[in-house]
């Protein structure tokens, strides 16, 4: 393998590239593991779902707002 130099590469071989990869990705034999980080905040968020802690915005409040 070697390196490719993007910078180079016009911005459609950019996305020819990244569709590359993203349907390597998709067809590949396993899975990658989630961290185990991902696995503490899942955990926590469901804890402050089940103590009626979470609160919960439609999509549209979250567009209308913007970021935050």
């Amino acid at each position: 393998m070697h390196t490719i130099d993007i910078e180079k590469m016009t911005t459609q071989e950019q996305l020819q590239t990244m569709e590359a990869l993203w349907d390597s990705l998709t067809h590949a034999a396993h899975e990658p593991a989630s961290p185990v980080w991902h696995e503490e905040i899942v955990q926590a968020r469901r804890e402050k779902i089940a103590s009626g802690q979470a609160t919960f915005v439609s999509l549209a409040e979250l567009k209308a707002n913007g970021p935050q």
